[in-house]
């Protein structure tokens, strides 16, 4: 998700986006786009990114939270130094109904004409699905699939998904206060830096781990700060 920062924090949430798919790459893993909201000048809104493989959730997890790009705006005229956040949620894909049972009366299905890439099947049929879950107030949009029954499927496991998020959530929450842990969440709370201007650096706040080589970790270079942060929760 970008900030509330126009063109410069929207072009940074897709900059996140390649590189956490570039970061799927290179583990061997297989990422896709499920759903993606454009931005009005250049990069994106949202996206949801599912990547599929060996120990993906137990790696990306260590990734939630606030992401903050330090650099001299593009598109500045003035060349001015700009901060941007964008927002990571990571969750497990619910592959069982028995992991998360969800009442059909409470969910509300949208249909709408799919947008972006895809040739002539874009905007002739209205197979992008949008579904409500109206007693969280979650809301899963699906557009990658050809079908409408297929992007049903997919968001209703991305649904699920949310859910059993926000549930394991609580109960970290829960565990975080009955140890007298200070909370976080959102923008506010950012977990790492990435400074371009006016040096290179990527630090991460939680552990302390950090590198200059700032390209290297925006190509997807993640593992030493995933496996800091992992090891930090064995120690705790």
């Amino acid at each position: 998700h970008a900030s509330e920062g126009g063109t410069e924090s929207q072009d940074w949430a897709e900059m996140v986006l390649r590189m956490y798919t570039r970061w799927a790459e290179k583990r061997g893993c297989t990422a896709e786009v499920l759903d993606v909201t454009v931005g009005d000048e250049a990069g994106i809104k949202n996206a949801t990114l599912q990547i599929t493989g060996d120990y993906a959730y137990g790696y990306a997890r260590s990734e939630r939270g606030g992401h903050r790009l330090v650099r001299i705006s593009p598109f500045d005229g003035q060349q001015r130094r700009h901060t941007s956040f964008a927002l990571v949620e990571a969750m497990p894909l619910v592959e069982h109904d028995l992991d998360v049972v969800i009442n059909p009366d409470d969910v509300e299905m949208d249909v709408y004409r799919a947008s972006g890439a895809g040739g002539q099947h874009v905007n002739k049929t209205s197979s992008a699905v949008r579904l409500t879950h109206k007693p969280s107030g979650i809301v899963v949009t699906c557009q990658n699939e050809r079908s409408q029954t297929q992007n049903r499927e997919v968001a209703m496991k991305i649904l699920k998904s949310r859910l059993l998020d926000r549930r394991l959530a609580e109960v970290e929450a829960e565990q975080r206060r009955l140890r007298g842990e200070p909370m976080t969440a959102g923008f506010g709370n950012s977990i790492r830096s990435y400074v371009l201007h006016p040096y290179n650096l990527v630090k991460d706040n939680r552990t302390g781990f950090e590198t200059s080589n700032t390209q290297g970790v925006l190509d997807g270079d993640l593992d030493a700060f995933m496996e800091a942060w992992l090891e930090q929760q064995i120690e705790a």
